[in-house]
């Protein structure tokens, strides 16, 4: 329902702007970023030919391989170690006021002249909170107890989770002023559009293969059934 009614917002409001909305004659600059589709395309490939910027969408394509799965799949391993999901979305309240403040902070390191330092800096440490993930996921069977998880625990995923926040914003900020600092005023929309979808792709594609890939990659043991290592799907089902 909540996606319904949001879709059919944005659908409502696009509408009434494409037909309602008239643009002002006498702002529009002389000289347009571009005269269509094609054109456009045209430009995205004049773009993307050139060294440098071949450069950066080949390392923001690739730079969160590292992390993807301690990313994509924590919350799903603590789910199946017993930890409650109702529980895991209560934690992500705290999260809210960190995500706000989080880029007004980290704006101030990123407004230099060399934005990607703190994409630099940040990068070792979202690795080594991959570990730390990995240490929940294999702690919470240890402190699990009748009455569900102690206190301490909470507080210690809490803190994990604020602390890859802050690694996370850094990245995805530096990434976000970076894009915005290289961008040719001329075709600033295009540029833009074009480093961002890169930098979203280079998010979006290594945690999906970190969930593809988790299944193959996971040991598992069946109980009271000798010879059977639930290797496959149909080895767990019988």
């Amino acid at each position: 329902d909540f996606l319904f009614f949001w879709g059919a917002v944005f659908l409502v409001t696009t509408t009434l702007v494409a037909f309602l909305k008239k643009e002002n004659q006498e702002l529009i600059p002389a000289k347009e970023e571009t005269k269509g589709i094609t054109d456009t395309y045209r430009l995205l490939f004049s773009i993307i030919k050139m060294p440098a910027v071949l450069t950066f969408c080949l390392l923001i394509l690739t730079s969160k391989v590292g992390f993807s799965a301690a990313d994509a799949v924590t919350g799903l391993k603590l789910v199946e170690e017993g930890v409650p999901k109702e529980h895991l979305a209560l934690l992500a309240v705290p999260m809210v006021p960190l995500q706000i403040i989080l880029p007004l902070v980290i704006s101030k390191y990123t407004a230099g002249p060399q934005p990607l330092n703190t994409f630099y800096k940040a990068m070792p440490y979202r690795l080594l909170l991959g570990l730390e993930f990995a240490f929940l996921v294999w702690w919470a069977p240890k402190v699990k107890h009748e009455g569900g998880f102690p206190v301490y625990y909470y507080a210690v995923v809490v803190l994990s989770y604020a602390l890859h926040q802050i690694t996370l914003y850094s990245m995805y900020v530096a990434i976000m002023a970076f894009n915005a600092k290289v961008s040719d005023p001329l075709i600033g929309g295009t540029y833009m559009t074009l480093l961002n979808t890169v930098s979203n792709l280079g998010g979006n594609w290594p945690s999906t293969v970190a969930l593809w890939l988790v299944d193959p990659l996971t040991v598992k043991e069946c109980d009271g059934a000798q010879g059977h290592t639930c290797a496959t799907a149909a080895a767990t089902e019988v």
